[in-house]
């Protein structure tokens, strides 16, 4: 069966519920371990049958937010997920309380019962409402950049189709569509903003009812991190700004070299050499096939997974109009299947979110041919970066593949771009925890902060005469800053965690690939740092840890002769 024969049916609610609490029932009133155990699958596949269809809903209206059928099906788990969420948490409630525990702990692990009591703490029937005005704001957010028309030179762009313009080689080109799609959020930075204000409004209010002080520690939860915390996470922004934020300046400046000007703009940040960007050397069908060629040559495993993706009908890559914007895998667990889904736009992003997202979906697809546990298919966030940026990593062999005589370049603008990252993603992270630190901010406020926040990170950042992004509001384009709150500081954390498989990697790739595949067997059974540890793999927190893992990297950049880029 391929993906477009999966069959959608809206769940029955009342079904749902009424054979959740017979099983609920069964599960309190067992009699011994093994019947709490039949209980708990029982459990575990209603809720993977209707997870199943919400997915294939969500994933189905992503492709064609212009598709008003799923339109109203994507609002329709808007709306029922958080009434479900109570019942859901009765059965983590009387998980912790059972008599059975350690033979359960002994079956599944300890995670499952830290999972329940951070799902506890994060939900309780009074906060139901507000969960479902919080997911239509993300919907509406998201449809007004899905729907994004953007006119640049007599023609019309969205926001994935913009972006080649946007690394062109005729500075007054990436200038022009720069300034084209920033007047485009310009032109509805109100509502953007208005949204925005509205989430955190609504989250304190949760968080506040929930016995919090603020939304920072409820936040926290409902990332399920159980094993550190925004102090901790504070001291890593901190070690980022000590030792990335000096090297990324020498990075940019050496850019600028590159290209022939005295500064960067923020219009040039994007355009890496005086020749071109990188760009792959077909069309998204060759690409495909490229990518099949590679996953099957880097590892049995990964082989199995691509013919699996492929002949399943399992990607939708290419942008296309009213295609929501970027990047992302989820997995459909009824059909054991993982969907990627991309904007392929002719960039070598294309590239980078194909072996990203296929990290994704490795790891799910690896995990669920060895738990049929749903709590443990996905594993934390940050824990799900480290498969996707390290499969970016361990594809590096192949990118010949796809890129031909770019093939360094490329490498060289990958790395690179991975250090680049990193001061952006903990800007965005501080940023986060000073909006729910401060709820009552109004959004000009909220802006003078990200402002702040851009001296203190990305120093070199240039927005020349453009005052909308003088006055702060870049962070406007981030999605997870608005359906995701916390959610950023993960790309960070697993990027460290990447840079160790690359290394790894070309010292001992059989060594590293064995922890990987390891790493993504384990899925969710473990917290982020216990994982980190299965891979043998240092912590991201530990101090010293940043500055050990960019020494190699400097080395190896030290080794390129990029002017020849």
């Amino acid at each position: 069966m391929k993906f477009s024969e999966y069959t959608y049916e809206r769940p029955s609610v009342k079904t749902f519920i009424e054979a959740f609490e017979i099983e609920l029932s069964n599960f309190k009133n067992a009699k011994n371990y093994l019947e709490q155990k039949s209980a708990i699958l029982s459990i575990n596949e209603l809720r993977s049958d209707f997870d199943s269809m919400g997915s294939l809903a969500s994933v189905r209206h992503s492709i064609n937010t212009k598709d008003n059928y799923y339109e109203e099906e994507n609002n329709f788990f808007d709306d029922n997920y958080p009434e479900l969420t109570s019942y859901i948490n009765d059965y983590y409630r009387a998980l912790l309380i059972s008599p059975y525990r350690t033979e359960l702990e002994t079956e599944f692990g300890r995670q499952l019962f830290v999972i329940a009591e951070l799902r506890l703490k994060s939900f309780e029937p009074e906060i139901i409402e507000d969960l479902k005005v919080e997911n239509k704001l993300d919907s509406q957010y998201r449809k007004i950049k899905a729907q994004a028309i953007i006119e640049y030179d007599g023609k019309e762009y969205n926001l994935s189709s913009i972006s080649p313009l946007e690394l062109s080689k005729n500075r007054t080109i990436r200038k022009g569509a720069a300034e084209a799609k920033w007047a485009f959020f310009e032109k509805n930075t109100e509502e953007i903003e208005s949204i925005y204000d509205k989430m955190v409004q609504k989250r304190h209010k949760m968080a506040t009812a929930l016995g919090y002080k603020n939304y920072i520690e409820l936040g926290y939860a409902r990332m399920l991190r159980s094993d550190y915390n925004y102090q901790m996470v504070a001291n890593f922004r901190e070690q980022v700004k000590e030792h990335i934020v000096p090297i990324a300046s020498n990075l940019l400046n050496r850019q600028a070299k590159r290209l022939g000007l005295d500064s960067l703009k923020y219009y040039d940040e994007g355009f890496k050499f005086p020749s071109g960007n990188p760009t792959p050397k077909g069309n998204p069908i060759w690409l495909q096939n490229q990518a099949s060629i590679m996953y099957a040559q880097l590892s049995s495993e990964t082989d199995d997974f691509f013919r699996f993706m492929t002949e399943k009908e399992l990607m939708d890559l290419v942008a296309k109009d009213g295609k929501q914007t970027g990047g992302y895998c989820t997995f459909l667990n009824k059909y054991k299947s993982p969907f990627i889904f991309s904007n392929f736009n002719g960039t070598a992003h294309d590239i980078t979110v194909l072996t990203h997202e296929a990290g994704h979906a490795f790891q799910c697809y690896s995990t669920s041919k060895k738990t049929t546990l749903y709590d443990y298919i996905w594993p934390t966030y940050e824990a799900c970066e480290i498969h996707s940026m390290s499969m970016e990593f361990f594809t590096w062999p192949w990118m010949d593949l796809f890129f031909k005589e770019d093939t360094e370049k490329f490498k060289f603008s990958h790395l690179t771009g991975s250090i680049l990252f990193l001061p952006y993603g903990v800007a965005i992270d501080e940023f986060q925890h000073i909006v729910y630190e401060n709820p009552g901010m109004t959004p000009n406020e909220r802006n003078a902060a990200w402002a702040a926040i851009e001296e203190k990170y990305l120093p070199e950042r240039d927005y020349e005469n453009n005052t909308y992004l003088k006055e702060g509001r870049f962070w406007q384009r981030q999605s997870h800053v608005f359906g995701m709150p916390f959610y950023y500081i993960d790309y960070v954390l697993a990027q460290i965690c990447a840079f160790q498989f690359w290394k790894r990697s070309l010292e001992d790739k059989n060594s590293a690939w064995k922890d990987y595949i390891k790493l993504c067997n384990a899925g969710g059974t473990k917290s982020f740092l216990e994982l980190v540890k299965l891979a043998n793999l240092q912590s991201p927190f530990e101090n010293g840890c940043i500055a050990e893992v960019v020494q190699p990297i400097q080395a190896y950049l030290k080794t390129v002769d990029d002017s020849k880029f």
